[in-house]
């Protein structure tokens, strides 16, 4: 058996979302490949040294081309390998798009439809390639992976896919660990050393609409009035119509109470979690939710809004409240703040509810469905 894979997600020096998804896989089928289990990852360039090595059963294929690579370049290359008898058994795209032309059955992973909720967050030309490609690729694969059950009930909704085509395969996930020692002290320790640990909110994420930062930082000024001590620190890169979260800082004259971080280290993020009061995710809509497990791994207590895939990953291991009430996420600060036994069990169930997501599983549950797909069924 052969199965192709795009893995051009993964060819890439950092790696987040959708990258980690696919190296992951792509580590997990080398392990798993021998004579009747080959695999052949496509890739517009050279593997870098970031991706597994290639054995005799784990092998790249470059191919040339860019723009429509693959709605061009690359179903060229497969009708190559069908006239020269090598075609793939089964084909697995990673991320949302399928070869135009794949002569096999193949199977697709969608991670989120945030396109249509948020549209303003996407260039057009790639929202219109994210609506009509990914389009085509749902019709036309045999099987469709959904990373949550929130993406599922999105795929039909949006696209009108038959609900037996989906399978629910849920992310994997991994501890982050300390790889590097940062010489003298970061900007980030420097203010943990200058509050006292524990006296202080986090949230970790790209700056923009969906992540509903405005609902936390009025959430935060009440609780602040009452908790004068605690501050909030802001992570994450800016997105798209961030201006209106600095000017809500602004305006209410919060400047110094509430710490914008802008991107940091794996280092300085498992302190600012090891050491937070607690972690507060606003988003109106996750596909996933990737820092809700983060942040419980590091022992750290999280306060989720109850929506999309978020309480598919929080499980009974959060607190929740309604993103679009402010005053709903002010009162679990003050819970939290005040119920110590609570802020404890939070933490205990948390680190239960990581071991539930592994890499391991979700690869595995891949490469079966990739097996039966391939054999017909």
């Amino acid at each position: 058996m052969l199965i192709g894979i795009d893995g051009n997600e993964a060819n890439v020096k950092e790696k987040v979302g959708v990258s980690i998804y696919t190296q992951r896989h792509l580590e997990y089928f080398k392990k798993k490949a021998y004579k009747n289990l080959k695999f052949c990852i496509f890739l517009k360039k050279r593997p870098n040294d970031t991706l597994p090595t290639s054995t005799k059963f784990f092998f790249y294929k470059t191919v040339k081309g860019n723009i429509f690579w693959s709605q061009i370049f690359l179903p060229f290359q497969l009708i190559l390998n069908k006239i020269t008898r090598r075609s793939v058994d089964v084909f697995f795209a990673p991320a949302h798009y399928a070869p135009r032309y794949v002569f096999s059955p193949f199977v697709v992973t969608i991670h989120d439809l945030s396109y249509f909720y948020y549209p303003e967050e996407f260039l057009k030309q790639d929202l219109f390639k994210l609506k009509h490609w990914t389009s085509y690729s749902l019709k036309n694969a045999k099987k469709i992976i959904a990373v949550s059950k929130t993406t599922k009930k999105d795929i039909i909704k949006f696209y009108s896919i038959p609900e037996e085509k989906i399978e629910v395969i849920y992310n994997g996930f991994e501890k982050k660990v300390e790889n590097q020692k940062v010489k003298g002290k970061s900007n980030i320790e420097s203010r943990l050393n200058r509050e006292k640990i524990g006296n202080y909110i986090l949230y970790v994420g790209t700056l923009q609409p969906r992540k509903n930062i405005p609902a936390l930082i009025e959430a935060f000024r009440r609780f602040h009035q009452q908790y004068p001590t605690f501050k909030l620190i802001i992570t994450g890169r800016k997105g798209w119509m961030y201006s209106e979260i600095f000017a809500k800082v602004k305006e209410l004259g919060y400047e110094q109470y509430i710490i914008f971080a802008g991107f940091v280290s794996d280092t300085e993020l498992i302190d600012l979690y090891r050491y937070a009061f607690c972690f507060v995710m606003p988003s109106l809509y996750e596909g996933f939710g990737i820092p809700v497990l983060e942040a419980m791994s590091f022992g750290c207590p999280v306060i989720s809004s109850f929506t999309s895939s978020l309480p598919e990953v929080g499980g009974e291991s959060c607190l929740y409240f309604d993103p679009n009430d402010p005053s709903d996420l002010y009162e679990k600060l003050v819970l939290l703040k005040e119920n110590h036994p609570l802020r404890v069990k939070l933490i205990r169930r948390g680190k239960k509810r990581v071991g539930f997501f592994s890499w391991e599983k979700s690869t595995q549950a891949t490469l079966d469905l990739l097996t039966l797909v391939a054999q017909g069924y």
